[in-house]
């Protein structure tokens, strides 16, 4: 093989390779994600809503990693999350 045939080869093997990613990227958007409350891991003003007395719902809690207000995570990450107040927990905390 010449210099010339290893580049278009190369090229070949590269858009090849492009259109495998894309297809993969389409093929995993087309899943939707599995969600779960996750408490005590916003940060104020971050929450996907309320949990608890004194707030009404999204972006209304007022510290960081409250206790009774939750995230939407992935499903199965929640427990798996550290703040600087713990972890996260799937049922509303103590505040």
């Amino acid at each position: 093989m010449n210099a010339r045939s290893l580049a278009l080869a190369a090229a070949a093997l590269a858009a090849l390779s492009s259109q495998l990613v894309a297809a993969d990227n389409k093929t995993m958007a087309d899943k939707p994600v599995a969600m779960e409350k996750c408490y005590g891991v916003s940060l104020a003003g971050k929450n996907d809503c309320a949990a608890g007395p004194g707030t009404t719902c999204a972006g209304t809690s007022k510290v960081d990693y409250q206790g009774n207000e939750f995230k939407y995570v992935p499903a199965g990450t929640c427990t798996s999350i550290k703040t600087p107040k713990g972890g996260g927990s799937l049922t509303p905390m103590k505040v």
